[in-house]
């Protein structure tokens, strides 16, 4: 067995990002749809890496979004958070307000899933680049 490191999955993007960190750690919520956290990770198959992003409601813990790639381009990350989006507006809950917390990868600082947070009502709060904590 070789033991190496993994693919990596935060890629900072460039350049200065004024979003605040409106969650600072604190991942509690006292009702569904007020925080959602989002992240990547990845999966080694017999094929090769795979990579698997996600969109948690903080409150319930639940899996509101996901989707898996080959790739890390930012229709990884935007395809989570559209099922995230669909499935609340599916059961007629709206989402205005929510914090949206993730790191500072270049898929959630991407124009397209930064509107498409602002086309939901959502906002957007990132922490720091690849912190385990976030």
């Amino acid at each position: 067995i070789t033991r190496g490191r993994g693919p990596r999955t935060t890629v900072p993007a460039p350049g200065p990002d004024m979003r605040p960190d409106l969650v600072e750690r604190t991942f509690t919520a006292d009702a569904p749809n007020r925080l959602w956290v989002a992240d990547i990770t990845y999966v080694r198959t017999f094929m090769g890496w795979v990579y698997a992003a996600f969109v948690i409601d903080v409150f319930s813990r639940r899996v509101v979004g996901w989707q898996v790639s080959k790739s890390l381009r930012t229709d990884l990350a935007l395809d989570a958070l559209e099922m995230a989006v669909w499935n609340r507006q599916h059961v007629g809950r709206r989402i205005d307000g929510l914090v949206h917390h993730s790191d500072r990868g270049v898929q959630y600082l991407a124009v397209r899933y930064t509107q498409r947070l602002f086309e939901a009502g959502a906002v957007a709060s990132v922490g720091t680049t690849g912190d385990s904590y976030d």
